[in-house]
């Protein structure tokens, strides 16, 4: 049976302890400043992450709002860019927020909730570092900033061992394609994780030599040859924990290049979408980071119903008292 290493109490005070350490960490090495940002956004002006476009996002109208209908988040992925524009950011800067969302069309397991909180990054970047060189640059900071909170953690709770490895994997989907053949993307992703530790899997949303693409990913803000996901290996799960998504952002070549493969032209109306293809926003790079599963993973938790309150089927929450494991 599964047993916590810490008690409910100790584990409040240690969630607070890995946001305040990470977050600093990360604002240091990525040169961000925290801003206010939304929950929700009117669906009018196209800012609302699509993920892989089947989600419903959670909508409302509300009086006085002349635009009609107004959505809660699933991600800022658009908003921060429009954002760095507005405020004033110049190359080299970046900010970030706290992001609360609902996807209520999510499969609730271990490590999935209906309720999402991520630190939400993004910076502005020239179009001479649109590469995967520099891509790997700030994945390894970003990897760098984990292993400095586990440091952090392993001396002031003894109980929480060091289990990360020293540095970060690099793979591209296809590699891992041709590396695991004939098991599904999410058994190549959690046998490589058990073979690294810890992998950054580079290019998502783009068909593979299959005619498949690894995973969905909406085709108006990540570059789907210069993205990845972060994975580490869970051991109380034995699995593969993705800890973020992130990437450099499309040009407006790109846009309409990834646009046409969906045949989703017709985003084009939106105000953010015009503004892309005008020119008038930054090239950019970011992505978002889970904080209840950094929060899983470094704390050495089951579910990640023992680092955030959520709403969970009675079906699951008898399965995991059975197995011990306490649901916020």
């Amino acid at each position: 049976m599964y047993v916590s290493q810490m008690t409910v109490k100790e584990t409040q005070k240690a969630i607070k302890r890995v946001r305040i350490l990470f977050e600093e960490s990360l604002c240091s090495k990525l040169n961000l400043m925290r801003v206010s940002a939304p929950m929700f956004v009117e669906t009018s002006s196209g800012l609302n992450d699509s993920l892989n476009g089947v989600e419903r996002p959670v909508s409302f109208d509300a009086p006085g709002i002349e635009t009609g209908e107004i959505e809660i988040v699933h991600s800022l992925a658009k908003w921060k860019r429009q954002a760095l524009s507005d405020y004033g950011f110049d190359f080299g800067e970046g900010l970030y927020t706290n992001m609360n969302a609902i996807r209520r069309d999510e499969t609730l397991d271990e490590i999935h909730s209906i309720y999402v909180d991520q630190w939400d990054f993004e910076k502005i970047i020239s179009d001479y570092e649109r590469s995967v060189d520099y891509l790997k640059s700030q994945v390894e900071l970003i990897f760098s900033a984990v292993k400095e909170v586990e440091e952090i953690l392993s001396e002031e709770y003894p109980v929480l061992k060091k289990f990360l490895p020293e540095k970060i994997t690099f793979l591209t989907s296809e590699e891992l394609l041709q590396k695991y053949p004939g098991k599904t993307s999410k058994e190549r992703e959690r046998e490589a994780v058990r073979e690294y530790g810890a992998v950054f899997l580079i290019g998502i949303g783009g068909k593979l030599s299959s005619g498949i693409p690894h995973d969905g990913r909406a085709p108006d803000y990540d570059d789907w040859s210069l993205n990845g996901d972060l994975l580490f290996y869970n051991p109380v799960l034995d699995d593969v924990l993705e800890i973020s998504s992130m990437g450099i952002r499309v040009n407006s070549e790109v846009l309409m290049s990834q646009l046409k493969e969906r045949n989703q032209e017709e985003r084009l109306k939106y105000p953010f979408h015009k503004n892309l293809m005008e020119g008038k926003l930054p090239l950019t790079f970011g992505g978002g980071i889970g904080q209840s599963r950094l929060c899983q993973l470094l704390l050495k938790k089951y579910h990640i119903g023992e680092v955030q309150c959520s709403i969970w089927p009675d079906s699951m929450r008898d399965d995991m008292r059975q197995k011990g494991v306490i649901l916020l």
